[in-house]
């Protein structure tokens, strides 16, 4: 089985916490930050995608937990 390659490798941009419709492609709908072989992403933008994540819910960009 061949892995797909890393969505932001393909594109050449790195994860920024103003994208909140595509990082949404990357969040559970219980607002869990999805794993790296789940998601396709390469290690290095995985761990630069956490960051923009967490960045966006402190700015409340994004929710921290799904709506009741």
């Amino acid at each position: 089985m061949r892995r797909r390659p890393c969505y932001y490798c393909a594109e050449k941009t790195v994860p920024d916490y103003k994208e909140v419709a595509l990082m949404r492609k990357f969040v559970t709908e219980r607002g869990k930050i999805v794993p790296r072989l789940r998601s396709g992403v390469c290690a290095i933008h995985q761990r630069r995608l956490a960051v923009a994540i967490k960045r966006a819910r402190q700015l409340a960009l994004m929710q921290f937990a799904p709506k009741v």
